[in-house]
C-alpha cells in the first residue's frame, strides 16, 4: 500500500530540510528522450521528490534496451512514456507526471517544452541532440538546458563531467566517447552520466549554478 502524502512529506523533508524540498516539489522539469539517459535521470529526479515530469519520446522498449536502461522484459513492446510512467508513479506516487508519445522535430521542439524552465536533453543521436538545443535556445529563452554527450564504454568514471556550455546550457558526459568505438553503452557509464545530469538539474532547481 502507498504511504500517504503526509507520511511521504514528512519522509522528504527529513532528507532534504523543508526550504529545499518545498523547491524541489514546486519544480517542473522535460525530460526529452527516455533511453539510457533520460529513463535514468527521470528515476532520479522522482526519487529527490520533483514535483513535476514530463516524459517525451515515441520509440517503444526493445530488447536492446534492457542493459542500461529502466526497463524490464515485462515493458517489452510498450511506449517508453507508459512503461516508465508506471515505474516512477510505484518510486513515487506524488510526481505528477504528462507523457508525450511523440517525435520530436524541430517544427514541435517549441510547442512541446516551451513552458519549461528546465529541460534535459537525452536523444541518443547528434543531430537530433542538436535539433532540440538550437531550437530551444533560439527560442525559448527563459529555458535551460542539461544535455548529456560521451559516456560509452567502460573508461574511468573521473572522465564524466559537467560543464557550463553556455548561458543556458549545460553537458555532461566526457564529450569524447561514442558507442560506435568503445565497445558500445554499458549501465555503469551511461548512469554515471545520467545522474551528473540528474544532479545538475536538481542544482539549478535550488538556484545553484556551474561557473
Amino acid at each position: 500500500m502507498a504511504p500517504s502524502y503526509e507520511e511521504f512529506e514528512r519522509v522528504m523533508t527529513e532528507r532534504h530540510t523543508r526550504p529545499v524540498y518545498d523547491k524541489l516539489r514546486s519544480a517542473r522539469v522535460a525530460v526529452a528522450g527516455l533511453g539510457g539517459l533520460g529513463s535514468n535521470v527521470a528515476v532520479s529526479l522522482a526519487r529527490a521528490g520533483v514535483g513535476e515530469l514530463m516524459l517525451v519520446d515515441f520509440d517503444r522498449v526493445d530488447l536492446s534496451n534492457l542493459n542500461r536502461q529502466q526497463y524490464e522484459i515485462a515493458d517489452l513492446g510498450r511506449y517508453k512514456t507508459e512503461a516508465l510512467s508506471e515505474r516512477l508513479t510505484r518510486i513515487n506516487p506524488y510526481v505528477k507526471l504528462t507523457c508525450k508519445t511523440i517525435k520530436v522535430t524541430a517544427e514541435n521542439a517549441v510547442e512541446i517544452f516551451g513552458g519549461f524552465g528546465i529541460v534535459c536533453e537525452a536523444f541518443d543521436r547528434a543531430d537530433r541532440k542538436a535539433m532540440l538545443i538550437s531550437a530551444l535556445l533560439g527560442e525559448c529563452r527563459d529555458t535551460v538546458i542539461v544535455s548529456g554527450s560521451g559516456m560509452a564504454g567502460y573508461l574511468s568514471s573521473n572522465m564524466i563531467q559537467t560543464r557550463r556550455a553556455f548561458d543556458r546550457l549545460y553537458i555532461c558526459g566526457d564529450g569524447v566517447t561514442d558507442s560506435a568505438d568503445v565497445n558500445g553503452l554499458m549501465a555503469p557509464r551511461v548512469a554515471i552520466c545520467a545522474n551528473h545530469q540528474a544532479n545538475m538539474i536538481i542544482r539549478l532547481i535550488l538556484g545553484e549554478k556551474e561557473v
